[in-house]
C-alpha cells in the first residue's frame, strides 16, 4: 500500500469553494473510479489557512496512474471543476508526495 498527500494551497478565500467541490462532486466521482481516500484536514496552525491536505491510499502505482487518469478525464469532472472555477480559479498551487509506510507504522 501507498499512500498519496496532495496539499492544495488555494487562492485566499476559495477555500468553501473547494471544501464544496469535494462534498458536491469529487468524493462521488472518485468512488464511480475506485478512488480510496484515506483523510482530509484543513490547517488551523501552520504556513498557510488556506491550506487542504488530503491522502489517497494506492495499492500500486500502476493503480494510481490507470484510476487517477481516468478520474481526471472523466467528463463529468471536467464539467464540475470548470463549473467551480468559472469566478476564478480555486487553487494557488498544488503539491503532492508518495508515501509507504514504515514497518512500525499503525496504517499499512
Amino acid at each position: 500500500m501507498i499512500y498519496e498527500m496532495r496539499v492544495y494551497r488555494t487562492v485566499p478565500g476559495r477555500l468553501p469553494n473547494l471544501l464544496a467541490r469535494f462534498t458536491d462532486h469529487t468524493l462521488r466521482l472518485w468512488a464511480k473510479h475506485g478512488i480510496r481516500q484515506a483523510g482530509f484536514w484543513t490547517t488551523v496552525v501552520g504556513e498557510s489557512a488556506n491550506d487542504l491536505t488530503y491522502l489517497v491510499a494506492w495499492e500500486s502505482m500502476a493503480e494510481r496512474e490507470a484510476k487517477w487518469t481516468a478520474f481526471q478525464s472523466d467528463p463529468e469532472w471536467i464539467a464540475a471543476r470548470d463549473e467551480s472555477e468559472r469566478d476564478g480559479p480555486i487553487n494557488a498551487n498544488v503539491s503532492n508526495q508518495f508515501l509507504k509506510p514504515t514497518a512500525f507504522s499503525v496504517v499499512k
